[in-house]
């Protein structure tokens, strides 16, 4: 048998019926026998990292190649929403309606893009969100922005008051 990191269990396809569970005894599983529906059990090795993976589907005219290839990518897909919430800093959305969500990420992606093109034109050294977090700060002050990224200047050491210490 060629080693395709793919296996099935039984011939071809596994069939298992697994209970469902009725919403409305979510605390007690007591399965009914019309809630009983037939799945298939995959299972993959990712040859990059040498990790087993197993999926149940109820998908019996896909191949395992198949599935194990929607699986992956619906999890880079969660990983860029992981990557938006951490790096988009978008706390709630204002509306409920796709285009309102698109818009809100989108406005959110853009100004993300904007911050690292001024990074990357201005050679700041401060990170990202250092970067949000000053022009946040001083969003209304009237100041000119690559003054925000200079250091403070050194005290005047030769203050009348330092020599009275």
């Amino acid at each position: 048998m060629p080693n395709t990191g793919f296996w099935s269990a039984g011939r071809s396809i596994e069939r298992r019926v697994l209970p469902a569970i009725r919403p409305s005894n979510l605390r007690r599983f007591v399965p009914a026998k019309k809630h009983l529906h037939p799945v298939r059990r995959i299972g993959y090795r990712d040859a990059e990292t040498g990790k087993h993976y197993v999926f149940i589907t109820n998908r019996f005219d896909w191949s395992a190649k198949t599935i194990a290839d929607i699986y992956k990518q619906r999890w880079q897909v969660e990983l860029f929403f992981k990557w938006i919430k951490q790096n988009l800093k978008i706390k709630a959305f204002m509306g409920n309606t796709d285009n309102a969500v698109m818009t809100q990420v989108m406005v959110a992606l853009c100004f993300y893009l904007i911050l690292a093109y001024l990074k990357f034109q201005s050679r700041i050294a401060q990170s990202l969100q250092q970067i949000s977090r000053l022009i946040h700060l001083n969003l209304f002050a009237r100041r000119d922005l690559v003054q925000l990224f200079k250091p403070p200047p050194d005290p005047d050491i030769t203050s009348p008051q330092l020599g009275l210490i």
